[in-house]
């Protein structure tokens, strides 16, 4: 059974940074795709970032460029989201999610077979 547990959301001011930490058990993570999504009361889940199975290859959307950061370590079978100079609007649940097989990065929520239980990010002004 593949299970993925978030674990490093927080409250915090704007700002401020945070690192969201996913680990994954129940399948070969040296093999799969990973992302984080993220979805705000009343609206729906949306993509942050997303990392090839190798980490060579990665993207974030628009709105958390330059601010946000995917990784992975393969041999701790975890993925990672450093969020820098948060703001209000990045306020919301964030979720990790893993793909089958795929040997690029993926931006769709339909794209995702598994998915963590989601982790509250609460950015103060």
């Amino acid at each position: 059974q593949v299970q993925l547990v978030e674990s490093g959301g927080g409250s915090v001011q704007a700002g401020d940074s945070l690192r969201l930490s996913c680990a994954v058990s129940g399948r070969t993570f040296s093999s799969t795709p990973m992302g984080w999504f993220r979805q705000a009361p009343g609206k729906e889940r949306e993509f942050v970032c997303a990392i090839s199975w190798s980490g060579y290859s990665s993207n974030c959307a628009d709105s958390v460029q330059g601010r946000f950061t995917i990784s992975r370590d393969n041999a701790k079978n975890t993925v990672y989201l450093q969020m820098n100079s948060l703001k209000p609007e990045d306020t919301a649940v964030y979720y990790c999610a893993a793909k089958n097989y795929g040997s690029s990065w993926y931006s769709e929520v339909n794209e995702y077979q598994y998915w963590g239980q989601g982790t509250q990010v609460t950015v103060s002004s």
